[in-house]
């Protein structure tokens, strides 16, 4: 019921940032990924924790995260800086999804990988404060450089795990 809730929320952020209402596509922003971070401290808390759970949640928080870099998108299509906006959305959001890949994947052949500058608490601040502060293209570079890093960062964590194994 929370992460359906937090998914909600963010297409209504998404809505709200691509009509160029910032700062309240900020502020609900944080309010929606709250929900996001908390249904598995509430699933723990009433006993409900599933795999399957696990799974759903993690699946819709890249949808969630997703949508509000797609509202991202459409606002900035409508600025003078549409294609460098368009080419940092689309890196910021491939180096996102890759963060989990790389977790998953990693986590599937029995190694942990959480490791890194940018997990997803990390990607909300620093998109929050973008929105805020109406300083879209500077978080999305950070957001761009850091989530790629981020990832070679778990790629050279299992290489080094697995040849210290070999």
């Amino acid at each position: 019921m929370v992460t359906s809730i937090g998914v909600l929320l963010s297409a209504v952020v998404a809505v709200i940032i691509a009509s160029g209402n910032l700062i309240a596509g900020g502020v609900l922003f944080l309010i929606a990924s709250g929900f996001d971070m908390l249904d598995g401290a509430v699933a723990r808390a009433a006993g409900a924790v599933t795999k399957f759970g696990g799974f759903l949640d993690s699946t819709l928080d890249r949808y969630s995260e997703t949508v509000v870099l797609f509202g991202v998108l459409f606002y900035l299509l409508q600025t003078p800086d549409a294609t460098v906006g368009a080419l940092l959305v689309f890196a910021a959001t491939t180096g996102s999804l890759l963060i989990s890949y790389a977790r998953a994947r990693a986590e599937a052949a029995g190694f942990h990988a959480s490791v890194g500058l940018l997990a997803r608490p990390e990607r909300v601040v620093i998109l929050a404060i973008g929105l805020l502060f109406s300083q879209l293209l500077p978080a999305l570079w950070i957001l761009a450089v850091g989530t790629h890093l981020t990832v070679m960062m778990r790629i050279y964590h299992v290489w080094r795990i697995t040849r210290a194994n070999s």
